[in-house]
């Protein structure tokens, strides 16, 4: 057997080269982080919950005409992806009121937004991914204002098809994080889009079914991202 090169190890996931030019290997890790970092603890069955979960939400925007790095699921906590160049920015959109949002501004958690709100962090762990704007971002060269205005289209495009998905399974769609990649000049959806990367609550009871329930230790992670899982398999069936 080959054995593939680890290219990058993260605090939720390893990618490997493969075989094939231009296709990477992900690994989703049972390691659960929070505040960059400062709190972590391994977590067993996380990964495959995120991997299971990121790999249905990857096939559905694609049925959406969603461009991502996913090429498909390779067993529970593993997928292919194609190769791209990361862009180093976090982009998070918000619909409703919530953590760091409603602290910096003093808004009242819960409180729906006029409209969908997108914010831009710096990808820096050296920094703690600190919150920049446009300027800065053309200032850093991390992007162009032509490359910005599309990151933001692609982010609402997102957040219009991630909400009527989430919907559909009776979860409200509170925020969320994704990052892009480059590939022959196009820029496409990457990373993941998990509870870990979203804020999500129960329509009916407002329960939190996301990272939080670690962030705050108010519930088990386990059977919160199972719930979710398993709601999306109802409505979209299972992708292995």
């Amino acid at each position: 057997m080959v054995q593939e090169e680890l290219i990058y190890e993260g605090k939720a996931k390893k990618l490997f080269k493969t075989s094939k030019d231009k296709e990477l290997r992900v690994e989703y890790l049972d390691q659960a982080t929070a505040l960059n970092g400062l709190k972590k603890d391994a977590v067993s069955g996380k990964g495959a919950l995120n991997n299971q979960i990121t790999s249905l939400i990857f096939q559905e925007l694609e049925k959406q005409g969603i461009p991502s790095h996913f090429i498909k699921i390779l067993s529970k906590h593993e997928q292919l992806v194609c190769e791209v160049e990361m862009i180093p920015l976090e982009i998070v959109v918000r619909n409703t009121a919530a953590g760091s949002f409603s602290k910096r501004l003093g808004i009242a958690e819960g409180e729906q937004l006029p409209f969908p709100i997108i914010e831009f962090y710096y990808k820096e762990d050296r920094l703690d991914d600190p919150f920049i704007n446009e300027d800065h971002i053309r200032y850093l060269g991390i992007a162009t204002p032509e490359e910005v205005a599309q990151i933001k289209m692609l982010a609402r495009q997102i957040n219009t098809a991630l909400c009527q998905l989430f919907e559909k399974i009776k979860i409200h769609l509170v925020d969320f994080k994704i990052e892009v990649g480059k590939s022959d000049g196009k820029i496409l959806l990457a990373d993941e889009i998990s509870p870990d990367t979203c804020r999500l609550w129960d329509l009916t009871t407002k329960e939190h079914l996301d990272k939080d329930v670690y962030r705050r230790e108010i519930g088990d992670l386990i059977p919160v991202y199972q719930e979710v899982l398993n709601r999306l398999e109802k409505e979209y069936s299972s992708c292995i």
